[in-house]
């Protein structure tokens, strides 16, 4: 079959599985508008059954010996070529990425460099999927480890990073040797299409890679529960993790979970007012917050905190708030209407727990008012425990919160539920080691903003944050493959 049809009021997507698009059904179908211009319809997605994602599960396990049989070093070079495949493509892609997910170009283009680091990178470990070997305590035996595929696997992904994210988990997969069943984010079917046709046009077999669209609850649960589907990763909230670890730890499946944070810079009185505003301010206002490293809090130690809040003002004003596709635009649009409304929640509600310093509104007039747009927010004087301080947003807003000491800036950070990312910035290398040791969250950034990462680096947190092994960098393939323990005995006594 054909790639994804075309109407008269928009694209209208497609599952796909066994090397075939197929259609969905007629009345279960869901529109998607580009957030920066609701005139522009991006198309319909369909909304896949149980019975969409049992037939891609039967593909997948019809053809998973004949992929994990396939040598890894051969399954890391077809990644690598999707690698090059998809820096040919990157001006496509990175303009679809913007246009249904509202990140600026510059942002897309981002995310496309991250995506062929990853794929580069991962294509490596076909080479190195390496065991150990180990002496016996019995004469002439000895044992040795080996990896092997989970299987079946199952990706759910979120709607903020629909490239990056995808590949991140698709690659290591297929180098393991897996089939997959993905269920994409339903927000972004221009990236999903073209991530599924990217790994089909390098020549990942049939059945290997499938996608079904599809709502969380209906598609996303069956996924879940399958029974021939031994491993879920999953990135997205905390409320749907939750749910998902629970109904696959009943089917006992591997499960990795990444779900959300409430990332600090910390601040101290001898750090670089400059340095560290501009930082905080990026990693704050970058892709309007829509990502989970984004730096949500500042804990700001003693006199500085009057220094630094008139800093970040200074470059967070002139920030242009538009369509992502235009030139000179700074920060894009919230990606949908339901997000856009916990935003303005927490908008009115920093009202009465902070000082606004600038934003707290979304913006009307001239462009915005086709699009989903908030001007980038600062709330001053928040408490630690006020709302606007303690939960994830997902949204262009950072509130500041001062305190007296270095200790209660860690005490700050640490009793916050999630533990994904920490920055801390200043001078004193004693501090900011001990600061380092003291803070609970799986990354910290020293004098650098929360939202940088590479991918050779595992990648992930702690607490009400992650479960299950880490992503990216080496240890990537830990979740993707299984150990198994061989032992080999040599006694003379087996040739008598």
């Amino acid at each position: 079959m054909g790639l994804n049809t075309v109407t008269r009021q928009g694209q209208v997507f497609r599952h796909y599985w066994g090397g075939d698009w197929v259609s969905g059904e007629d009345d279960r179908l869901v529109e998607r508008r580009n957030p920066a211009n609701h005139d522009d319809v991006i198309g319909f997605i369909p909304l896949g059954s149980r019975q969409h994602v049992a037939a891609a599960v039967a593909v997948a396990r019809r053809v998973a010996d004949e992929w994990r049989n396939i040598p890894a070093p051969v399954r890391g070079r077809i990644v690598l070529e999707a690698a090059r495949l998809l820096e040919s493509r990157r001006r496509s892609i990175a303009a679809s990425l913007t246009r249904e997910q509202g990140k600026t170009l510059v942002e897309a283009h981002g995310e496309v460099d991250l995506a062929v680091k990853v794929l580069e990178y991962i294509s490596g470990e076909g080479r190195r999927l390496c065991g150990s070997t180990f002496p016996s305590e019995l004469p002439r035996k000895f044992a040795y480890t080996t990896r092997e595929p989970v299987g079946v696997v199952g990706l759910i992904t979120p709607w903020n990073f629909p490239l990056a994210v995808p590949i991140w988990k698709i690659a290591p997969a297929l180098v393991c040797g897996n089939a997959i069943v993905w269920k994409p984010a339903r927000l972004t079917p221009l990236t999903s299409e073209a991530i599924v046709q990217l790994f089909a046009d390098v020549g990942v077999p049939p059945g290997v890679l499938n996608l079904v669209n599809g709502s969380g609850e209906e598609a996303g649960g069956a996924l879940v529960t399958h029974p021939d589907v031994r491993a879920i990763s999953f990135t997205s909230s905390y409320e749907v993790g939750t749910v998902i670890y629970s109904d696959a730890a009943r089917c006992f499946k591997k499960v990795q979970c990444e779900a959300g944070g409430k990332n600090a810079a910390l601040v101290m009185p001898d750090a670089d007012v400059e340095w560290a505003a501009e930082r905080i301010v990026a990693g704050a206002f970058r892709y309007a917050g829509q990502r989970c490293t984004a730096t949500s809090r500042a804990i700001v130690v003693g006199n500085i905190a009057d220094d630094l809040v008139e800093a970040m003002a200074e470059r967070v004003r002139p920030l242009v708030v538009g369509d992502g596709m235009q030139a000179g635009t700074d920060m894009g649009p919230i990606s949908e209407a339901r997000q856009l409304e916990r935003v303005e929640e927490f908008l009115r509600l920093g009202r009465s727990e902070g000082h606004l310093v600038c934003g707290g509104d979304r913006l009307r007039g001239d462009v915005h008012d086709r699009g989903l747009f908030v001007g980038p927010t600062i709330f001053d004087h928040v408490d630690a425990n006020a709302r606007v301080a303690q939960e994830e947003i997902f949204g262009p807003v950072l509130s500041i919160v001062r305190v007296p000491s270095p200790d209660a800036a860690i005490e700050a950070v640490n009793a916050n539920r999630y533990g994904m990312v920490s920055s801390v910035f200043g001078r004193d290398s004693t501090w900011l080691l001990d600061a380092v040791d003291r803070l609970k969250c799986g990354m910290v950034h020293v004098n650098g903003t929360t939202t940088e990462s590479e991918v050779h680096l595992p990648f992930g947190g702690i607490k009400d944050t992650g479960v299950g092994e880490r992503e990216m960098g080496s240890g990537a393939i830990d979740f993707y493959s299984e150990l198994k323990v061989v032992y080999v005995n040599r006694a003379e006594a087996l040739n008598a």
